[in-house]
């Protein structure tokens, strides 16, 4: 059996999403899935013909059933944000024929296809919920035949249930949606290359919509330890020589000469890993200090967000400034003039913690731990005095 169905533009996916240097969100685990589809193949018409005629036999109809029902479950492991190794078991269900002859005859044909397979899948995020998915791998496809004749037509094999093995590649790609931290649904295209039991090379594909679970996936790996809320600190020390006084307020109000103040905040204390909405503790440590700054007066807010280095330059840079513009859009709705806020996103590039203190690149709980000091948003408010200057 053989496809004439062109999936082209299936295998750009695929090799796009493989190279994309980006993330979706993904931490390293283990994760289980099924797959529920449609199985589609093209029946080699004009083989069957041939072999008809060399009996002497015209062949006056042929009825194929080249769709069936397809199904998979498979297993894998989340290598990085990047990319995952994944195996598993698939059936493409049943495909079949039924050739008419003059002399009056018949020869029926079915075959069963299922086996095992092991693929790279790559991610190509779009949001921070959605994704384009590409997969290379091999497949260890059985092939299953069962072959009967009637009346004028021999049987043109060498037996009525041959059955073979084939190993060869598979790609394919799709679409993902991470509906929570442990759930996801897919839909993906994937080609098989196929050999029958009977010696045709060909192909069938297969349409799915799978359903994925990310064991530990219910608790983010980076909230493995309670954020603070936010740290006021001057960005200039003033003059005097004498110690500034321990002041109860979250946010000093620095005299002329420290006209700048800089408020940090975890990252982790105000939105769930890799997301860019506040949480709503994250909204109230952002009232207390929208509620600071109405007792004082300031000339500018600089919103910056900052992100860890785990993961593409890109998407962190993305990320950053989604989280900055979510933390701006807030302050705005307790009040504040939007004219005197400005938001960006800086991404990995400047880092707290020392270099050679946070080692590796594959993002274990451990190194995401390590790195939680970067991931931050600061709030710098420029001219902050009481009454005038």
């Amino acid at each position: 059996m053989s496809t004439s169905r062109n999936v082209a533009a299936v295998g750009c996916l695929a090799a796009a999403a493989l190279a994309a240097p980006a993330s979706f969100a993904q931490d390293p685990g283990w994760y289980v899935g099924g797959s529920i589809g449609r199985s589609a193949a093209t029946i080699d018409d004009g083989r069957i013909t041939s072999g008809l005629a060399a009996e002497g036999l015209a062949t006056t109809s042929i009825s194929d059933r080249d769709r069936d029902t397809g199904y998979k479950l498979f297993g894998g492991y989340q290598l990085n944000r990047n990319f995952a190794v994944e195996a598993g078991w698939f059936d493409l269900g049943k495909m079949g024929f039924t050739a008419t002859t003059s002399p009056p005859g018949t020869l029926d044909g079915e075959g069963r296809f299922d086996g095992v397979n092991l693929d790279l899948v790559g991610t190509l995020p779009v949001t921070d919920r959605f994704a384009l998915l590409g997969r290379l791998g091999v497949a260890n496809v059985r092939t299953r035949g069962t072959f009967s004749t009637s009346g004028a037509v021999l049987l043109p094999y060498s037996g009525s249930n041959p059955s073979a093995r084939h190993t060869d590649l598979k790609f394919g790609g799709g679409v993902a949606w991470r509906l929570t931290q442990a759930w996801e649904l897919r839909a993906e295209a994937e080609r098989f290359h196929v050999d029958d039991s009977v010696g045709n090379r060909g192909h069938i594909d297969l349409f799915s919509v799978s359903v994925v679970y990310r064991f530990g996936g219910s608790t983010p790996v980076a909230r493995v330890q309670s954020a603070p809320a936010y740290v006021a600190a001057a960005a200039a020390p003033a003059p005097a020589p004498q110690p500034a006084p321990v002041s109860a307020a979250p946010i000093p109000a620095p005299g002329p000469a420290s006209p700048s103040v800089t408020v940090h905040f975890s990252a982790d204390a105000l939105f769930d890993f890799d997301r860019s909405t506040l949480k709503p503790d994250g909204i109230r440590q952002i009232e207390v200090l929208a509620n600071d700054l109405r007792n004082v007066q300031y000339d500018q807010i600089r919103v910056i967000g900052y992100t860890d280095r785990l993961g593409g330059a890109a998407y962190n840079e993305r990320l950053s400034r989604r989280r900055a513009d979510a933390v701006t859009a807030y302050l705005v709705r307790t009040g504040l003039p939007a004219d005197r806020i400005a938001s960006s996103g800086a991404g990995e590039s400047d880092p707290v913690t020392s270099p050679g203190l946070c080692r590796g690149n594959t993002a274990t709980p451990a190194l995401v731990a390590c790195l939680q000091p970067d991931r931050r948003v600061d709030v710098q408010v420029d001219g902050m005095r009481k009454g005038a200057p």
